[in-house]
């Protein structure tokens, strides 16, 4: 099937195959079929015959046997015999028994048959005991045809039926890790065989990874026009290693692959290769891969392959015998027996590129590590731009402040907004999206889904509202801070309330300022709560731990200490098992009080601020016990003593009620008022919307 065009098909190979099944496979025939394991209605068939064949000849073998005859001994066949209950000319002298028929005392004079059994080396005497018997009216009968003893013989069918169970069962089993038979199907590749029209991705639905989409453009470049590229010299990489976090959009771009490159594109996951029977993932391996070097030039994808590419020898692996590492073998050794003329690559991906086997990410493997990272703003621009095309956006949208309020979201995370938007919009009964839908949206995504129902105590309520005003002064203050987006009372997730920050750019690195900055913002609530109720709860506990986390990182990993220096003093073993600290005593003691000095120097700066500005935190806290949820210019016209001048949430629901109220007693009267030619009177107004 293997062909030198660039397509990968010969005119009869595209005649013979059928149109794509969904799901990406062919229908048999085509190069990327499946072979079907279904039992064939003939071999069903033959197998029957042949069952019911041997037990035939097991019921017949059994019946010539025994003869159907009943068994007595000598005296009473005399007995039978003289009182004429035997048949005189019915006698007949066999090899090992004397058979005759008995003349029955049925009404329609049916007979039975008798049988005297004799051992064959005295058939001398038993012939003289039968001539004194019945005066010599005896027939001799050397037993049954040579055929017939061979074919009924208990140990040829006894042979046979070993045969049977060997053909069957053995052989089935011996072929479960690679072949045909009736468990065959175990060593069978479960890959999908993806072509341009099914997947209905292209690299215009990619968007916010350009350096990634750029180099697996030049691998679809290569298998549409490898002379091109031959033409220096140059040859197909092996292998193209995608890796980045999860929902970053590798799988995404592995169906554009599919969708831009006229080849076949074999699909297949790292956890799909190892079953309950030994030995069966390279047995797969070997199957996938023959398969596509029939079928080149093509595609393999290799998805989540740290499930069987882990590295060799580490944990608590059994050796050379365990499933995971007979799998990576035969991947190995795949990879490296391409020929130059195979144009076959494989694509994998992975979340952790750390933890696979060096011999597998090695150049001639894996030629290309391609990192596809979290998009900036300009890339979340265009996934929300991509996702926006499939839903009715309002015109009060503003997708760059989505963007821009949505920083290290993922492309999976960006495509939910705007999905959860439009479910929102429509729960609502919205004619499209508007820009609060997707503020909500984003929330939610993030944070997790309003709980408005809860019920939570009036000094609890106070509590909230005075811990989230102390983080939003503090983050409206701080100039090296992140800006302040809104505040909000209302419970989201597992938290009683929420400060948001909007980043004006995306941060790869984090500069001093800002960390102290954050910590000090953190601090914040912990400090406005216990003022206020003279208490403390469990709801700083996330300040707490993000408080920890940026002092830890700044005194082991970012050299910011001046008593430790600009020495790292993680260990690189800290995620395994049983690490060993390498640093000495006296030097743990000083990075703990380190960690200690900076949380407090954050803390008590954090309350001096406050108590500095404190009407300004009253003002806030109260305002949230009114309005719920303020944006980022109400708390800033706060913090400088101008009113809001917008209804709370009481006069929002009374007004609501109000209006429902106005709405159904216009209703009655338009019920009231006559019909038919009196509706004139009202001199061509419309009826009332109610």
């Amino acid at each position: 099937m293997a062909t030198g065009k660039p397509g990968g098909q010969t005119k009869g190979d595209v005649e013979k195959q059928g149109p794509a099944e969904p799901g990406g496979q062919k229908r048999p025939g085509g190069p990327g079929a499946k072979p079907d394991m279904s039992p064939k209605p003939g071999r069903f068939a033959l197998t029957l015959f042949v069952f019911a064949l041997l037990a035939m000849m097991m019921l017949i073998a059994v019946d010539s046997l025994s003869g159907g005859a009943e068994t007595v001994t000598r005296a009473q066949f005399e007995a039978y015999y003289e009182e004429g209950s035997i048949k005189a000319d019915s006698v007949r002298l066999e090899e090992s028994r004397v058979i005759a028929e008995r003349v029955g005392e049925d009404v329609d004079g049916s007979s039975e048959r008798v049988a005297v059994k004799h051992n064959p080396r005295t058939m001398e005497s038993t012939q003289e005991w039968l001539a004194r018997l019945t005066g010599g009216q005896f027939e001799e009968s050397s037993g049954p045809p040579l055929w017939q003893q061979i074919l009924f013989s208990p140990l040829l069918i006894m042979v046979l039926l070993i045969l049977l169970f060997w053909f069957f069962i053995f052989r089935g089993l011996r072929s479960a890790a690679g072949g045909g038979g009736m468990l065959g199907s175990f060593g069978k590749s479960k890959h999908r065989v993806m072509v341009k029209e099914t997947t209905g991705i292209t690299f215009k639905d990619v968007a916010g990874i350009e350096e990634a989409k750029e180099e697996l453009e030049e691998v679809v470049e290569f298998l549409k026009h490898p002379k091109k590229f031959m033409r220096l010299g140059g040859r197909v990489p092996r292998g193209v290693l995608l890796y980045g976090q999860p929902g970053c959009g590798k799988t995404l771009l592995a169906k554009a692959i599919a969708g831009e490159a006229d080849v076949p594109f074999f699909t297949i996951s790292g956890s799909d290769f190892v079953e309950m029977f030994v030995g069966v993932g390279a047995s797969r391996v070997r199957d996938l891969f023959k398969q596509a070097k029939e079928s080149a030039p093509c595609i393999i994808f290799l998805d989540e392959i740290d499930a069987v590419g882990r590295k060799r020898g580490g944990g608590f692996s059994s050796g050379g015998n365990d499933e995971r590492e007979q799998t990576l073998n035969a991947i190995l050794v795949e990879m490296d027996g391409f020929e130059s003329s195979d144009q076959v690559i494989v694509i994998a991906s992975t979340n952790r590129p750390d933890v696979l086997d060096p011999a597998l990410t090695r150049p001639g493997r894996f030629d290309r590590h391609v990192g596809v990272s979290m998009p900036d703003v300009k890339g979340r621009l265009e996934i929300l731009r991509v996702h926006a095309k499939k839903v009715k956006l309002g015109p009060d949208v503003h997708l760059e402040k989505i963007a821009r309020g949505t920083p290290m979201f993922s492309g999976a995370e960006l495509a939910a907004i705007m999905n959860e938007g439009a479910i929102i919009a429509t729960m609502q009964e919205k004619e499209y999206i508007e820009h609060i839908d997707l503020e909500e949206a984003r929330d939610k995504v993030k944070y997790g889904r309003q709980h408005r129902s809860k019920v939570i105590e009036q000094k609890e309520r106070v509590a909230t509202a005075y811990h989230e005003a102390g983080h939003a002064v503090l983050q409206a203050l701080l100039p090296d801070a992140d800006p302040l987006h809104k505040v909000t009372i209302i419970p989201r997730g597992q938290a009683m309330g929420a400060t948001f920050s909007l980043p004006e750019k995306d941060r790869y690195g984090y500069g001093l300022k800002w960390i102290t900055s954050t910590m000090r913002v953190v601090c914040g609530g912990r400090i406005a709560e216990r003022r206020k109720t003279d208490d403390v709860s469990s709801g700083a506990a996330m300040d707490i731990e993000q408080l920890t986390k940026l002092a830890k990182a700044m005194v082991l990993d970012w050299g910011m200490s001046e008593k430790l220096g600009f020495v790292r003093y993680t260990s690189e073993n800290d995620d395994r098992m049983f690490s060993e600290r390498e640093f000495s005593e006296e030097t743990a003691r000083i990075i703990d009080e380190e960690i200690r000095r900076l949380s407090d120097e954050a803390f008590n700066d954090a309350k001096r601020l406050l108590d500095e500005r404190w009407e300004a935190v009253e003002r806030v806290a109260e305002a949230l016990l009114k309005y719920e949820t303020l944006d980022a210019d109400e708390v800033h016209q706060l913090i400088r003593g101008e009113p809001l001048g917008k209804p709370t949430v009481s006069d929002l629901l009374a007004a609501e009620a109000k209006k429902l109220k106005s709405d159904e007693s216009a209703g009655a009267k338009a019920d009231a008022q006559p019909s038919g030619d009196e509706e004139e009177g009202f001199g061509g107004l419309s009826p009332s919307p109610a």
